[in-house]
């Protein structure tokens, strides 16, 4: 029996590889990844379970980083999934639970799909030309952390683009709610290009403030990027500055910090300019 990783892909339930709906309908058993990602804004696991033609049972991150053993239990006699949106491998806590399943000598077989991190070529920027990919989380009141701008300042220092990835925030609890155990959850929240923009600009006059050179300005040409791979895709290529003002639509978003660019990706990003 096998447990089976199966990536999504970006757009909407017919995204999935023939392959992959193959093993879904064959499978005892079928988990959705429900907290690293969503899929079409607004889509049910309804719909999902009608195209599939399969019950769907929703792991929240609870499930998936520590209670993993809910999800493998069983594998070993049926055939168990795991759907995770875009490619299996776009998240660590995906490379920890095929170890999980290998250590109980469960076979796992792994079924690719697009992701955002290849995906992200749509804008014209050369996809080997990225250097790492940071992660901006929202700040909230007394946390403002900014690791991810000596990150970003490595991949500019190389020339290299660097993507972006803005936070999500689902199935969060108050502290209260926590401290008094009462599983309140709180809106979910996605964290628009603008916002992670704004940031960017406060670390770099934080940065000058302290005598440092900052590695970007407000004037630093950005691209951002949402609902890749979607019917409402939307691109805008413009100024930092320019792109706090910018409403890109629903989530999810992410941006591009371009490195030295070609001559062929700057035309590229030139039909993105805002209209």
């Amino acid at each position: 029996m096998v447990f089976y990783l199966i990536g999504l892909g970006l757009g909407n339930v017919e995204d999935i590889t023939v392959k992959g709906l193959n093993a879904v309908r064959k499978c005892k058993r079928v988990h959705l990844e429900a907290y690293t990602s969503i899929l079409c804004y607004g889509l049910e696991k309804k719909q999902l379970e009608e195209f599939y033609g399969r019950e769907v049972i929703e792991a929240d991150r609870t499930m998936v980083e520590q209670n993993s053993d809910e999800i493998l239990n069983g594998a070993d006699v049926d055939d168990v999934a795991m759907l995770v949106v875009g490619d299996p491998f776009g998240a660590t806590t995906h490379a920890d639970l095929v170890l999980r399943a290998k250590q109980r000598n469960i076979p796992v077989q792994v079924i690719h799909n697009a992701s955002i991190m290849n995906a992200v070529g749509c804008c014209g920027l050369q996809l080997y030309n990225f250097g790492e990919t940071v992660s901006i989380v929202m700040w909230l009141d007394g946390w403002e952390p900014d690791s991810y701008y000596d990150k970003i300042a490595n991949n500019v220092s190389k020339g290299y683009h660097t993507l972006c990835l803005l936070d999500i925030k689902t199935k969060e609890q108050s502290v209260e709610n926590m401290m008094r155990g009462r599983k309140i959850y709180e809106p979910a929240r996605y964290q628009s290009c603008a916002e992670a923009c704004r940031q960017l600009i406060t670390i770099a006059e934080r940065r000058k403030a302290a005598g440092e050179k900052p590695i970007y300005t407000e004037e630093t040409k950005v691209v951002g990027l949402a609902r890749v791979g979607w019917e409402d895709q939307k691109i805008v290529a413009c100024s930092m500055k320019e792109m706090t003002e910018i409403y890109m639509g629903p989530p999810l978003h992410c941006l591009i910090i371009p490195g030295h660019t070609h001559p062929l990706e700057d035309d590229m990003l030139a039909t993105f300019a805002p209209s």
